[in-house]
């Protein structure tokens, strides 16, 4: 057991507050790593076999926790929806000392959180009809009840359960397994609209009916104090993209949208190593300093759907300016280094002309 890496999967439905405490549990705790499930499984249209895609998302999972374990996690938080009558599929998660905590709400109160939040394109009715399926299907996961409970009350409680586990070695790395397609990558300073962009891309290969994955490299990367990793943890992000890429490839994708942030052209070898066979195009895209300030304003006035890790969103304005001045200070200095295979400047346009130009420029 020594050698598993300890995962502990919050799991139930919408409204119950799984990803928020997971993510202030992983705040918390050295060492740690998260993922949010969801952001692992984004391969469209699904295929007849796995329609929920839980079992897309274990298996790129199990090849994630590998990847923590090489970086010296000490644990794994993960937090996401379960196949509410089956469960997890333990059997793709090798290497994984795995504990499951079940978060569940009674209706009339998850109605009322579901309805407070009030996400665009949340399906509620969808979402209790969830919980209620959880609460009778008899999983055998132990369950904490939050109908009466604090975030923070729930976020304690989870602690008691969760403590914080010592610091690991770095092992050796995972060798990544050649998988052959077309990767597009956007990358640029903070707000210039990289993921904005790139799910707009995304979604027209889906309406066309074309097998495509997406995945924002800031998701697959997060890991609290990592050795040896240098900023950013590319490393760790590399190799999570490639596991994320061979699965989605094995669902019958063979283009692949990537959105997220490199500073330098050193931390692009990572990438190349971790993805062999396939043929990647990197795209900058570019804002100058008022339309940064407009989109990191739209950002931290809750624009855009919530993500773990975003540090824009619901900040005062004196945080906005700071990250604005920060954003316009790296657009310049990928200026100056003129990473990416193409520029594109996105001052004056819309993302639907800025997604319909990259996809016609790939010949997508």
């Amino acid at each position: 057991m020594a050698d598993l890496l300890p995962v502990l999967w919050l799991c139930g439905p919408p409204g119950v507050g799984k990803s928020t405490v997971a993510w202030e549990l992983f705040s918390g705790l050295p060492g740690a790593g998260h993922i949010d499930i969801d952001q692992v499984g984004m391969c469209y249209p699904t295929i007849p076999s796995d329609p929920d895609r839980t079992l897309l998302e274990a298996r790129v999972l199990g090849r994630a926790v590998a990847n923590f374990r090489a970086a010296g996690a000490s644990c794994l938080v993960v937090s996401g929806y379960i196949n509410s009558r089956r469960g997890i599929h333990t059997e793709h998660l090798p290497h994984a000392a795995l504990s499951v905590l079940r978060l569940r709400c009674d209706q009339p109160e998850l109605r009322r959180r579901l309805e407070t939040r009030a996400r665009p394109g949340e399906q509620r009715e969808l979402a209790l009809r969830e919980a209620d399926v959880l609460d009778r299907s008899g999983l055998p996961y132990p369950c904490l009840d939050t109908t009466r409970l604090t975030a923070a009350e729930v976020l304690a409680s989870v602690r008691g359960r969760w403590p914080a586990h010592p610091v690991r070695q770095p092992g050796p790395w995972p060798e990544p397994e050649p998988t052959p397609g077309e990767v597009l990558w956007l990358c640029g300073a903070t707000a210039v609209g990289k993921s904005t962009v790139g799910w707009e891309v995304a979604q027209s290969l889906w309406r066309a009916g074309y097998v495509t994955g997406f995945v924002d490299l800031q998701q697959i990367g997060f890991l609290r104090s990592a050795p040896g990793l240098g900023p950013g943890n590319h490393r760790l992000k590399a190799a999570n993209l490639a596991a994320v890429w061979q699965n989605f490839h094995a669902q019958g994708a063979r283009r692949l949208v990537v959105v997220g942030s490199v500073g330098q052209a050193g931390e692009l070898r990572h990438y190349a190593e971790a993805l062999p066979a396939a043929t990647v195009a990197l795209y900058r895209l570019h804002a100058g300093p008022d339309q940064l300030l407009e989109r990191i304003r739209r950002r931290g006035a809750g624009d855009g759907p919530p993500v773990a890790g975003d540090d824009l969103r619901g900040q005062p304005p004196a945080a906005l300016d700071r990250a604005h001045q920060a954003a316009v200070a790296q657009a310049e200095a990928l200026e100056r280094s003129g990473i990416g295979d193409i520029r594109v400047d996105t001052d004056g346009r819309t993302v639907d002309d800025l997604a319909e130009e990259i996809a016609r420029s790939r010949g997508w």
